[in-house]
């Protein structure tokens, strides 16, 4: 198989946006205080600066982000891959004046198709902000796969 050239980092950083502004569910990744992991696929929202999540207030994940806030997302296929580390905190409905043209709540329904305040289930809201990107599709883009490194992109 003859793989196409590698992208530039550009071209991988264009990507990468493109791809947190169009893709809907990652896989969200945390671990608990004896380093027991936790991975859930979960919908999300780019603010343009960072990924905002939502799960169950009383759920692992939000168990595992309130108390240590250290998060891995995964986006793509294995021959398209977006991983994000980050760091999470949380954040409430109302709170959040960063989005632009309206409320956090109605931009991530609009954006997932899911609206958790409407549910009675109560959700946290956390806003992820990435401290380091890597994308690659083939192993020849494995070398200079970082795009992102100390939440500055390259």
């Amino acid at each position: 198989m003859t793989l196409p050239p590698p992208r530039s980092l550009a071209e991988r950083q264009h990507d990468v946006r493109t791809r947190f502004e169009a893709d809907v569910d990652a896989w969200v990744s945390t671990a608990d205080g004896d380093g027991n992991p936790y991975l859930v696929p979960l919908s999300f929202l780019w603010d343009g600066a960072a990924l905002v999540i939502s799960t169950v207030r009383t759920s692992p994940t939000s168990r595992n982000l309130l108390a240590g806030g250290k998060v891995r997302l995964a986006l793509g296929g294995t021959r398209d891959v977006v991983l994000v580390e980050g760091s999470a905190v949380p954040i409430e409905v109302g709170e959040e004046t960063g989005t632009p043209g309206g409320d956090l709540g109605d931009a991530f329904a609009a954006k997932t198709g899911f609206d958790p305040r409407e549910l009675a289930t109560p959700y946290q809201y956390f806003r992820i902000e990435p401290l380091q990107i890597q994308a690659w599709r083939e192993v020849n883009e494995l070398p200079g796969r970082d795009v992102m490194q100390k939440s500055h992109w390259l």
